[in-house]
């Protein structure tokens, strides 16, 4: 087999696989825009009714923030919550 056409379906190969990576990543970020802004609507929805959602584990999590164990705080969280290292962070400076 002549080594061109190898390298060509290669890079053949490796351009569809981009363009592929790059939509599918386009779609998660409006998914995720489109997350951010339900949460944030019913934040808003819960505030007005006076509903107080606590996040599960948030007592301890604030008990380790009151003892100067910011870091653990924030693995405390982010096991309970699922949440990415950004959001648990962000989360644990406002209990701060």
């Amino acid at each position: 087999m002549d080594y061109g056409m190898l390298l060509l379906g290669v890079v053949v190969l490796v351009v569809v696989v981009a363009l592929g990576s790059s939509a599918t990543d386009r779609r998660l970020t409006r998914v995720d825009r489109r997350l951010a802004r339900m949460e944030t609507k019913l934040d808003a929805i819960a505030e007005k009714l006076g509903v107080v959602v606590e996040e599960p584990g948030l007592a301890e999590v604030a008990a380790l923030v009151r003892e100067g164990r910011k870091i653990q705080a924030i693995k405390v969280y982010r096991e309970h919550t699922g949440a990415d290292l950004k959001d648990a962070k962000d989360a644990v400076e406002r209990l701060a």
